[in-house]
């Protein structure tokens, strides 16, 4: 299937639309990209959003001079005469108001499945509760040191479909998948990468059940001639083995694999084909820092092998310095290194955080409440922190948590509140000595105070950079 060939099936698609009615649900960073589109392209276009227009802002005065009819306020999804929606990630799948339509005949969608529906080339694809951007941005860095076309979009804050006429036969597209977006997917990819599933996003999904179904979409849907990457060292992960139908590769940090990648006690990293090991690199190559990178590494070596040369491999370890929000290194002050890892939207990924330093260290915490425990949190604090500064709504929350935990020893661990992020950084310098390290890590997602955790951590680093 040549790239002329395949970009006419997006052509037809595009054809179809034209004077369609065609509703998007949500303004952000994946229908923003799409409306504008499919304007462009002369379909009858409204654009919903709960949000009022002076909270959106000026890009809605554009969308409505281009010609888009606006539905804003509590009532958005009311009366739509449509014939297609598209959903944004972040609405719910499963709206009465989305059931109705759907009972009407109307088509509810999102971009992620009608990329799916018409890339012409090979899908990588990421998911997993944490890791997943890192994950992500390796893999398609790896295709890019090889020499290939990579489309990086999805999750990781890029629109794919706007773009989807440019997109080869023989390129790459390489997507990281929320359970928002795969919920209602029912296309997989050709290489699908699960990096861990723990407790996230219980305050939007019905139960952990769901949250758990809806992450095995990314590879329920595929073929015989696929392949999945599953991390051996995650309970839950692992047990998805077998329902697996293609190639089935494992990866491991703690023991070993038939299929896949894995890290011995040397630190020495291997790919491993039906019980040979072929080495690959010492994980000290790695540039970034922490255990939980050294697992991204080994799930982006097991999803691209056949792919990259171990070379391009190594090169991406020395030379690829981490992605914004995930312990970014900010900058010392005083003799303290402040780090901001904002994307520690949950109990996992802090605690992940906290393993990647050899010290004690300062850690401010908080946010808005995604119903997810802090118990399995709280021995890790205990364990890895010497002054811990609490903001938001959790806040009590987490002090509730570490106080009630078997060793918590107030004279060991010190327990601050903070009314917002300026002042959880003033008290993160009164309390930090020469040595110390100062990290936000939040175990929360930022929607108390902020639009998202980028937002987040950006207000941070400027107060830091302020110092």
């Amino acid at each position: 299937m040549d790239g002329a060939f395949s970009c006419s099936k997006a052509e037809r698609f595009f054809e179809e639309i034209k004077g369609k009615k065609i509703a998007f649900c949500g303004i952000g960073v994946t229908n923003t990209p799409l409306i504008k589109k499919f304007l462009q392209k002369g379909a009858d276009v409204t654009v919903c959003d709960r949000s009022t227009r002076e909270t959106i802002g000026e890009v809605i005065d554009e969308m409505e001079a281009s010609g888009a009819k606006i539905s804003l306020g509590n009532n958005y999804l009311k009366d739509l005469d449509v014939d297609i929606i598209f959903r944004a990630p972040g609405i719910r799948f499963h709206l009465p108001e989305f059931e109705e339509y759907r009972k009407k005949g109307v088509v509810v969608t999102s971009e992620m499945e009608v990329f799916f529906e018409l890339c012409p080339c090979k899908i990588f694809a990421v998911t997993g509760s944490d890791g997943k951007t890192t994950t992500t941005t390796l893999i398609s860095e790896m295709l890019k040191a090889q020499g290939y076309k990579v489309h990086l979009g999805g999750n990781i804050g890029r629109a794919l479909l706007p773009i989807i006429e440019d997109v080869n036969a023989d390129d790459f597209a390489v997507v990281e998948l929320s359970s928002f977006q795969l919920i209602s997917m029912r296309r997989s990819p050709d290489i699908a990468v699960v990096t861990n599933v723990a407790p996230n996003h219980l305050d939007i999904h019905k139960d952990m059940a769901e949250y758990v179904d809806s992450k095995k979409n990314i590879f329920l849907h595929q073929n015989a001639f696929s392949r999945t990457v599953l991390n051996l060292d995650n309970f839950i992960t692992a047990s998805f083995r077998d329902e697996i139908r293609g190639k089935l590769s494992m990866f491991s940090r703690k023991g070993e694999v038939h299929n896949g990648a894995d890290c011995d006690e040397n630190g020495d990293i291997f790919y491993v084909r039906n019980g040979e090991k072929e080495f690959i690199m010492h994980r000290d190559n790695i540039r970034l820092f922490g255990d939980h990178n050294v697992e991204n590494y080994l799930a982006a070596i097991a999803a691209t092998e056949g792919y990259v040369e171990n070379e391009n491999i190594v090169k991406v370890a020395k030379d690829f310095g981490g992605v914004e929000h995930r312990i970014e290194f900010v900058r010392e002050f005083d003799g303290v290194k402040y780090y901001n890892d904002s994307i520690a939207t949950n109990p996992t990924r802090t605690i992940a955080g906290l393993n990647a330093f050899s010290q004690k260290i300062i850690i401010i915490a908080g946010g808005y409440d995604k119903q997810i425990p802090f118990e399995p949190l709280a021995p890790k604090i205990i364990e890895k922190v010497k002054v811990l500064i609490l903001m938001g709504v959790t806040a009590k929350m987490l002090e509730k948590a570490v106080r009630e935990c078997p060793g918590f020893d107030e004279t060991e661990l010190k327990i601050l509140h903070a009314s917002d992020m300026e002042d959880a950084v003033r008290l993160a310098v009164d309390n930090a000595s020469e040595g110390d390290i100062v990290s936000l890590s939040p175990a929360c997602s930022s929607f108390d105070l902020y639009k998202n955790f980028e937002v987040r951590g950006n207000h941070y680093k400027e107060i830091v950079n302020s110092l």
